[in-house]
């Protein structure tokens, strides 16, 4: 199977003057701010997932991609691969998601990782796939109260559609982790609603949007995605303590964290990235492939 990561560097300069030329929103930092992560990410790809066959880094820009990618090894995506021209460029990621599976020679499996989602400990392939169906734990919600769940619910019944089932009052939500995906499934629910898809896409985020739980939901609800949860642990940088995170890092009890960022003052932010990075280099130190 193959990894695909989406990754945005917003103190990219470059980046920057393209986002204040066509959009009219301020840069949210937690959205778009760099930690200095993506090295041990792939360090971890490496070590403890060693069954990949290859990374794909999907960015905006050329000058998104980090010096350090050893590019023999990771292929690096624009959004202009893979996203129809007149819908660029976007700095909401739900357009992006909606196209991932067009990424030239892509394995028919593949899991969709954010850049803050990370593998600490050793994982097998049976945890993602087996005999042409995906795992992932799947959880129903009744109310949305924000565009975030309202985009969930949106997904949920574009999927529905899609497969000539009746709208529920009920949405799904799939386990916040790495997503594992079947290309082919992916193609065939484009296909389906290709029109709801492409009048859904948006610069930034909005309401009307689609996620990835288009997907998702629809390979459920076909019987080819599996209810059962992914061994990962969950971190907001709004309630945790460095310290806390440090020793989940160095001694993790779970195969995979996500460190959720959020807003926080600069002093925080400098810490904690600090610590963060301390911690990776303590049981990631030796460079990945994936590095020059």
């Amino acid at each position: 199977m193959d990894i695909v990561i989406t990754y945005v560097n917003g103190l990219d300069p470059e980046w920057q003057k393209d986002y204040e030329k066509h959009t009219k929103t301020p840069i949210l930092e937690k959205r778009f701010r760099d930690w200095g992560t993506l090295k041990y990410l792939m360090r971890g790809i490496e070590k403890n997932m060693p069954f990949i066959k290859k990374v794909h880094l999907v960015v905006a820009r050329e000058s998104q991609v980090p010096a350090w990618i050893d590019r023999e090894n990771v292929n690096i995506v624009l959004h202009s691969d893979i996203i129809p021209a007149e819908y660029l460029p976007t700095f909401n990621c739900n357009p992006i998601e909606m196209h991932l599976h067009r990424i030239k020679g892509l394995d028919e499996e593949y899991l969709y990782f954010n850049d803050d989602m990370f593998p600490l400990k050793p994982c097998k392939p049976t945890d993602f796939f087996n005999d042409g169906k995906a795992f992932l734990g799947m959880s129903r919600h009744l109310f949305a109260f924000d565009m975030y769940k309202n985009i969930c619910r949106n997904s949920n019944r574009t999927a529905r559609k899609a497969l000539g089932m009746r709208p529920s009052l009920c949405f799904l939500r799939p386990q916040h982790v790495c997503s594992p995906m079947l290309k082919s499934a992916c193609e065939e629910v484009y296909g389906k609603v290709e029109k709801d898809i492409l009048s859904s896409l948006t610069t930034t985020r909005e309401g009307n949007n689609l996620n990835q739980y288009l997907f998702l939901d629809y390979m459920y609800l076909k019987g080819i995605l599996i209810n059962r949860r992914l061994s990962k642990k969950h971190f907001s940088l709004g309630i945790t303590s460095a310290n806390k995170l440090r020793k989940f890092i160095e001694c993790p009890t779970h195969k995979f964290t996500c460190i959720n960022d959020v807003q926080m003052s600069e002093e925080k932010y400098t810490a904690i990235r600090r610590v963060q990075i301390e911690a990776f280099e303590r049981i990631l130190p030796e460079k990945s492939k994936y590095e020059k």
